[in-house]
């Protein structure tokens, strides 16, 4: 599915996505204020993530949890790394094959390591307020 959307649509981009991958380890991919986080935030607040999700930039990863504590989601921002041996260091291989949604930005840094059922998801900006999604059916 290839779409263009708004800002304002998208809680909808969201709930179609966690509809409709047939993954829950998906991979974004768009150049830097693509809207990659942003949608991420989104598709946590969908699941009933609690808190505000945030880019992980500096810490690599985000742990999201429900209203039980319980955890949900993992988020990642590969955008820091140098190599692939960074992210064996800190155990990436444990959450990419969990049974949690993972969520990852820049996953072209360790392209050796991202899980073969991957979904990816790519964002491109066509404007301040638009982008398109492109979402394999």
């Amino acid at each position: 599915m290839k779409k263009e959307y708004k800002q304002e649509e998208i809680k909808e981009i969201a709930k179609f996505i966690i509809e409709n991958s047939p993954s829950k380890k998906i991979c974004f991919h768009g150049e830097m204020g693509a809207g990659k986080t942003t949608l991420i935030k989104a598709i946590v607040k969908e699941l009933g993530g609690q808190g505000e999700a945030s880019s992980p930039t500096f810490g690599i990863v985000n742990e999201y949890s429900d209203a039980q504590n319980n955890t949900l989601a993992y988020h990642f921002d590969f955008y820091r790394l140098n190599d692939e041996s960074e992210a064996l260091d800190f155990g990436v291989e444990d959450y990419l094959y969990s049974n949690y949604w993972v969520f990852m930005e820049w996953p072209d840094k360790l392209p050796n390591l991202i899980p073969e059922d991957a979904t990816h998801i790519s964002i491109t900006i066509i404007n301040k307020t638009t982008r398109i999604i492109e979402i394999p059916s």
